[in-house]
């Protein structure tokens, strides 16, 4: 890694964790029946960006650095593993089985779902 991508992985992990913060604010009353909202939804808009441009850069349709400014960058920072394990963790502490199948899953067929769709709005290569 050049110092180059470094700097370009900082930049576009800085707003992306900005961008987090703000999605988390904004949506932090819309917690339904406990279903983590914030973190669903960054996680499907990370899944939905990575797959655009992971599928430009690959299709030859976008720079090489773009992955590494908006894949690893952005996306890393703006999208949360990390919370979505400890929030599946809290909702089957507390029992709460519907909600917490409902993220589990959702959360899964959804962000692979969002990532394809990227993938294939840009024509990625098959």
């Amino acid at each position: 890694m050049s110092w180059v991508d470094a700097l370009l992985v900082a930049g576009g992990g800085a707003a992306g964790a900005v961008a987090r913060h703000l999605v988390a604010l904004g949506t932090s009353r819309l917690r339904a029946y406990g279903f983590p909202v914030g973190t669903w939804l960054v996680n499907v808009i990370g899944s939905l960006l990575l797959g655009i441009v992971a599928g430009a850069v690959a299709g030859d349709g976008a720079p090489g650095w773009l992955l590494a400014l908006v894949g690893t960058g952005l996306c890393g920072a703006l999208t949360t593993f990390s919370t979505f394990s400890h929030e599946l963790i809290m909702l089957v502490r507390e029992r709460r089985w519907p909600v917490a199948t409902a993220y589990l899953v959702g959360s899964l067929v959804v962000g692979w779902a969002a990532c394809a769709v990227g993938w294939w709005l840009v024509g990625g290569p098959t």
